[in-house]
């Protein structure tokens, strides 16, 4: 299989799930504020630490995909 085709793969399915889980984050909390605009500081604290760490989980398929494209492969 071709690097450039694996690190492509490594990256885009890396990024796939924390993209669904920030969208249905951000939908679920707005929902939430909606419901209860008195707790929106709390909610939206919340809602950013749970993104930071979403968003980690991407950095790391980046991470996978660059050591994928740049270590050679032992032979």
């Amino acid at each position: 299989m071709n690097v450039q085709f694996a690190a492509a793969v490594a990256i885009g399915l890396g990024a796939l799930g924390p993209a669904i889980a920030i969208g249905l984050l951000s939908a679920q909390a707005m929902a939430a504020i909606g419901r209860n605009p008195e707790a929106e500081p709390v909610l939206r604290t919340n809602m950013i630490l749970a993104i930071v760490f979403a968003e980690a989980i991407a950095i790391y398929a980046l991470v996978v995909a660059m050591l994928i494209m740049f270590v050679p492969v032992a032979k």
